[in-house]
C-alpha cells in the first residue's frame, strides 16, 4: 500500500483514484485529472520560456547599448538575483547630458524595472576629454 502522507496534489489524485463507488469512473477521473495539469505544466513551461527569452533579448539590448557607448562605458557588472531577476552595474564618465541620455535609454526598455544614475564629481583620471578618448599615457 502507498503510504499517503505526500504532496496534497499527489493525495487528491490518490482519493480519485481509489474511489470505492466506481473504481473505473475513479480511474477516468483521475487520468483526466492528470492530463490537465500537465496541460497547465505546458502552459507554466512554455511562460517560462518566453520569460528566458525576453531576459535573453534584454541583456542584448542593454550589451548593445553599453557598446554603443563605448567611450562613456568604463566598466559593468552583472549580478544573478533571485526569480530570473539581474541587476546591472554600470560605471560611466563623460558629459552628464550625455550620461543622463544613455542612462534613459537604458531604463526606459521594456523589461528594466528600476534605474537610478547618481553622479559623482570624479572618481577616476578623466579619459574623456573633447569628446574622444586619450590614448594610454597621454598626457591630459
Amino acid at each position: 500500500m502507498v503510504h499517503l502522507r505526500m504532496l496534497p496534489e499527489i493525495n487528491a489524485f490518490t482519493a480519485l483514484c481509489m474511489s470505492d463507488a466506481d473504481p473505473q469512473a475513479g480511474l477516468n477521473d483521475c487520468c483526466n485529472e492528470v492530463l490537465h495539469r500537465l496541460d497547465k505544466l505546458d502552459e507554466i513551461e512554455q511562460l517560462l520560456k518566453n520569460l528566458a527569452d525576453q531576459n535573453a533579448a534584454l541583456q542584448k539590448q542593454l550589451a548593445d547599448l553599453q557598446f554603443q557607448y563605448i567611450d562613456e562605458v568604463i566598466s559593468s557588472l552583472h549580478v544573478h538575483l533571485m526569480h530570473n531577476q539581474t541587476m546591472e552595474v554600470i560605471l560611466v564618465q563623460g558629459p552628464a547630458r550625455k550620461l543622463q541620455m544613455i542612462a534613459d535609454e537604458m531604463t526606459s526598455r521594456r523589461g528594466v524595472t528600476s534605474g537610478k544614475m547618481h553622479l559623482i564629481a570624479a572618481v577616476i583620471p578623466q579619459v574623456h576629454v573633447g569628446g574622444a578618448r586619450q590614448p594610454q599615457g597621454a598626457a591630459i
